[in-house]
């Protein structure tokens, strides 16, 4: 299975993404993943005493994992002409109310900035999956809606979506998943590490 240059591949418009379905499966890999062992990191690990080797095989184990993860989420929402944050966005507007959402609530919702929602929905407009409307009531302020395209393609889609998110945590137990949950939990905990100055 080949490996594509991540930045590469980030460089490719989000049109080009369904046309790696035909070919083998894109696999973004750490690059320290092809050059880093464990005689390399013990050998690293005599010249820094800081370094432990433990936490940083977790480390590329759980990046590897993410890579795979990212990859195959991007393949599977390839399939319906959507990225990952099309398909978020599609998410909250199916569970909204009537009147829809603002472009800002959106963006909360989202946990994004507003020129990436404004750009996610310039797209999904653009393939008639949502609509940008003036709000009933103060026509100052924009709602989004689902298009009947947009509610018809989640419907269609989220029964594969859902067999499919079960297959990708098929290899665990009931018991590993709620293991695996806390895990994380404990990972984003120590992000903190590489985000104080």
């Amino acid at each position: 299975m080949p490996y594509f240059d991540v930045l590469q591949l980030r460089k490719l418009p989000y049109s080009q993404l369904p046309n790696l379905k035909s070919k083998p499966v894109a696999t973004l890999r750490p690059f320290a993943d092809r050059v880093v062992d464990r005689s390399t990191l013990q050998n690293w690990a005599q010249q820094y005493a800081e370094l432990d080797i433990p936490s940083v095989e977790a480390c590329l184990a759980f990046l590897r994992a993410t890579a795979d993860v990212q990859t195959a989420l991007e393949a599977h929402f390839a399939r319906y002409g959507l990225s990952m944050g099309k398909f978020t966005l599609l998410m909250q507007l199916f569970q909204a109310p009537e009147q829809g959402f603002t472009p800002s609530e959106c963006a909360e919702r989202s946990g994004v900035t507003r020129a990436t929602i404004t750009g996610l929905l310039d797209g999904l407009e653009r393939d008639g999956l949502v609509e940008r409307q003036p709000r009933l009531g103060d026509r100052r302020m924009l709602s989004v809606r689902l298009t009947e395209e947009g509610r018809s393609l989640l419907v269609r889609m989220l029964p594969d979506h859902f067999c499919r998110t079960t297959g990708l945590m098929g290899e665990l137990t009931v018991s590993e998943k709620t293991t695996l949950i806390e895990l994380l939990q404990k990972v984003q905990a120590g992000t903190k590490a590489m985000l104080e100055p």
